[in-house]
């Protein structure tokens, strides 16, 4: 497990090895999540690197009779 620790400015460094795993480069903008009493780091994605990630998805939705 690695570790980080606060600074006095409280910043973090993210550690090279995870850096590298996900792709993190300097200037790339991340949305951060508390949950849970943890801290999760969301990479912003533009909207057009988005596209098509849906393609596939299952579609059909059970409805009741009356919203038919």
């Amino acid at each position: 497990m690695l570790a980080v620790t606060v600074s006095p400015k409280y910043q973090v460094v993210i550690p090279p090895s995870v850096r590298e795993d996900l792709g993190i480069e300097p200037g790339q903008k991340l949305q951060v999540l508390a949950f849970d009493r943890r801290i999760e780091l969301l990479p912003v994605e533009a909207a057009p690197a988005l596209r098509g990630f849906l393609v596939g998805i299952d579609t059909q939705v059970p409805r009741e009779e009356d919203r038919v």
